[in-house]
């Protein structure tokens, strides 16, 4: 399903030239820091208590650039581990752990 889905967001991601340079150290960086200015984005959102469906359009966004950085990471070789296959072995450890796991918050 992710993995899938993560080729298809970053053959259109490609297409419209997001990634115009090598996926050095720098460039994925940068990506992350996008995922974290699209997190920023739905928090504003919820402070500004703006119209629900734009918390969900950025809730969108944060999984597409996610998607799109993970695929793309791939195929420049810095993993190469299914994303399903990751995401069901940590959903299943998580299952396992204590109440919050183990902290305070």
């Amino acid at each position: 399903m992710f993995d899938q889905l993560s080729e298809k967001i970053h053959a259109n991601a490609l297409e419209k030239g997001f990634w115009d340079r090598p996926a050095d150290e720098i460039f994925v960086t940068k990506q992350m820091m996008m995922i974290v200015s699209e997190v920023v984005e739905a928090m504003e959102a919820l402070r500004k208590e703006m119209d629900p469906d734009q918390l969900s359009d950025e809730f969108a966004d944060i999984i597409i650039r996610t998607l799109d950085l993970y695929a793309g990471m791939v195929k420049a070789g810095y993993m190469n581990k299914s994303l399903d296959s990751a995401v069901k072995q940590k959903m299943e450890k998580n299952e396992n752990r204590p109440k919050k796991h183990g902290v305070r918050f």
